[in-house]
């Protein structure tokens, strides 16, 4: 089967099955193409929830569509790839979370959208990459445990410097393996290149950023400015986006910023999902309730 009769095949499906196609930035391109919705994980669930699909299948990694699952607890959540994880989330577990809670005594959890649906429900609050500092800002408690991931927490530290913020030993591999050394190497050549970078890079990384945004975020410095030339520092997937509104710009990738469980979920098994309407996400009544808590808290502030 060639690429256009799967694309036919992949349509004809959706429409039988009154489903809804999300696809993450961080995507191959051709799921981009094809999905109803691309975006930030969060968005991309909200968006879904909007809809009167009876299914949503979500092409990117489990804690995403976990996440639709919580949102839209009376859809089918499909996920095509069911190896797709991720492993910053995977460095906080409910237990962990409990534990260091207990030791920590009087602290609020706010926990990054990227952990698992476990996790989610012993927190106080979830946030994103794009309103982590906002809401850190905007909650009551001024002390507060920030999981999983430390590069994001050290931001936000940075950014609310009157609240003590203590931060979960987690990183997200793909953005910490942006370098310092190989984007000196591009503004050597290219002087007036710009750095936009997800703030999940390290702090050397964002000491040099020319803008510092979630995925969202780098996607609009680059198509939204008059600059002709960007470093994208984030996960590469985001060209496909920048390049279709601008296809002029001059984008730098780093060839380390791939994250091969983003890459899994390509065309033919996002047909069988559909298809055979496999590898759904299925969440205990108790963790669909106490998980959904901390993320209608975060949606209700005004950030």
């Amino acid at each position: 089967m060639n690429n256009e009769e799967l694309i036919d095949e992949i349509n004809t499906l959706k429409k039988q099955k009154n489903a809804v196609i999300l696809a993450h930035y961080y995507e191959i391109d051709p799921i981009q193409a094809i999905a109803d919705f691309t975006g930030d994980s969060l968005a991309l669930a909200v968006a879904a929830s909007k809809t009167d699909a009876a299914i949503i299948v979500f092409c990117g990694v489990r804690f995403m569509a976990e996440t639709a699952k919580i949102i839209s607890p009376q859809k089918k959540v499909l996920l095509p790839a069911a190896d797709a994880g991720c492993p910053l989330a995977d460095f906080a577990t409910k237990d962990t979370v409990l534990r260091k809670k207990k030791e920590l005594g009087d602290v609020a959890v706010v926990s990054y959208v990227n952990t698992t649906a476990e996790v989610k429900t012993v927190s106080d609050i979830c946030c994103t990459s794009a309103n982590a500092v906002d809401v850190v800002k905007a909650i009551p408690q001024n002390r507060i445990l920030f999981v999983p991931d430390k590069n994001l927490g050290e931001y936000v530290k940075k950014n609310v410097p009157d609240k003590e913020i203590l931060l979960w030993d987690g990183y997200c591999y793909v953005h910490t393996a942006i370098k310092k050394k190989d984007i000196l190497k591009i503004k050597e050549k290219y002087p007036d290149a710009k750095l936009a970078a997800h703030p999940e890079c390290s702090k050397e990384i964002r000491d040099m950023a020319d803008a510092i945004g979630s995925t969202t975020g780098v996607i609009n410095f680059a198509t939204q400015t008059n600059i002709k030339r960007v470093i994208i520092g984030t996960e590469q997937g985001v060209t496909y986006p920048i390049k279709k509104k601008v296809p002029e710009k001059e984008l730098f990738i780093l060839k380390e910023a791939i994250c091969k469980d983003m890459k899994k979920t390509d065309m033919l098994k996002l047909r069988d999902a559909l298809l055979y309407e496999r590898y759904e996400i299925k969440l205990p009544a108790y963790i669909l309730e106490n998980a959904r808590k901390p993320i209608q808290r975060m949606l209700k502030l005004k950030t």
